[in-house]
């Protein structure tokens, strides 16, 4: 049995998270409106639509996390099944049908009044607006969160090892799956998939932080010890992290924000579905199913949220190559930004309320 974990506090930083979040969209969404110029430069800096702005700020993101992760514990949680069998489960087999489902009920029968209007996409095909917007939902179910899930479990105490090895093998997945399920789920023979985007951006959000963390601990571990890292280099290190969360959605809604301002009622429609898949998946991960295969709240919390959150990089990215930059799949993707860090922030708040509910130790 491992050591039991120290009760780690929230900072005065950390409690107050969620108001630095909403100040951060906010100060992104002006900053875009206002000096366009320096939001389309900004976004020009990519490499197969993966914004080398965003790659710097969320490796300084991911990094800290990287460098805390004892790989020995990574070790043992490989050795623990039932919580990456929960989150395949969960993102393969469930999520991508249950944002189908609840995307085309909200956007193409509860709200299509409010949706009107068709578009064209690239090959030439009129479509309706809402058939779009459900398409980028459905980008977005099939794409499971990768590196911000890190940032997550950190938040909610949860088991740092077992997380990196699911998004590890989450990752390996999208590789083979997301094709077939997009095609499956949007009705066309074949999807045209960037896989250089999934491919770079699981290298740049998760490999070259990984590599980066562990030669750092390794390096500082046996030149200065292990009392010396966990006192003075990580006291150091650990608002680097959350500075780097912030700064990276000031970028994000620089990019996006004058997307958002043009389409008010539109976002809060599609916000709706984006939402309520988002809760029911994290119930089901969380309190449904974690508690049935009695797994330790360390486990159950980043196995019900890394099934909560969606990789937004590799959806936007696919549909802007599908359906156009101006598509209204594309504004669907964007919207996901735009829900996802508060959202995951009310759910680390809940899994951090409710430890009691689960046991100590995994099996």
């Amino acid at each position: 049995m491992a050591a039991p974990q120290p009760e780690r506090r929230l900072s005065t930083f950390e409690k107050y998270l969620t108001l630095w979040v909403a100040l951060c969209i906010i100060a992104g969404i002006l900053l875009g409106s206002t000096f366009p110029g320096v939001a389309v430069a900004l976004d020009a800096l990519s490499v197969y639509q993966v914004s080398i702005p965003i790659a710097i700020a969320l490796f300084f993101m991911i990094y800290p996390i990287m460098v805390k992760i004892d790989f020995s514990e990574v070790l043992r949680a490989a050795k623990t099944p039932k919580p990456v069998a929960l989150t395949l489960l969960v993102n393969w087999a469930i999520k991508p049908f249950t944002m189908y489902l609840i995307a085309t009920f909200f956007l193409g029968y509860l709200f299509v009044d409010f949706l009107p209007g068709t578009e064209i996409l690239p090959n030439g095909t009129e479509i309706e607006l809402w058939r779009s917007y459900v398409a980028g939902c459905i980008l977005l179910g099939i794409a499971p969160c990768t590196a911000m899930v890190l940032m997550w479990s950190y938040l909610a105490r949860g088991n740092e090892g077992l997380t990196l090895v699911m998004v590890a093998i989450n990752s390996l997945t999208m590789l083979v799956l997301y094709a077939p399920l997009g095609g499956f789920l949007l009705g066309v023979a074949s999807i045209p998939i960037p896989w250089e985007t999934i491919l770079l951006s699981v290298a740049v959000y998760v490999g070259l932080p990984l590599a980066a963390g562990y030669l750092t601990r390794k390096w500082i571990i046996a030149r200065k010890g292990m009392a010396w890292f966990e006192t003075r280099f990580l006291h150091y290190l650990t608002p680097v992290s959350i500075a780097a969360l912030l700064g990276t959605l000031v970028l994000l809604f620089t990019f996006k924000g004058d997307v958002i301002l043009a389409n008010p009622l539109t976002i809060l429609w599609i916000a709706v579905p984006l939402f309520i898949q988002t809760v029911f998946i994290f119930t089901l991960g969380y309190f449904v199913l974690a508690r049935r295969l009695k797994l330790a709240y360390r486990d159950a919390a980043p196995a019900g949220m890394i099934g909560a959150s969606n990789h937004f990089e590799v959806a936007i990215a696919t549909a802007t190559i599908l359906f156009g930059l101006g598509s209204g799949a594309a504004l669907a993707t964007v919207v996901g930004v735009l829900i996802e860090v508060p959202v995951m922030l009310m759910l680390v708040r809940v899994c951090l309320a409710t430890q009691g509910m689960f046991g100590g130790e995994a099996e």
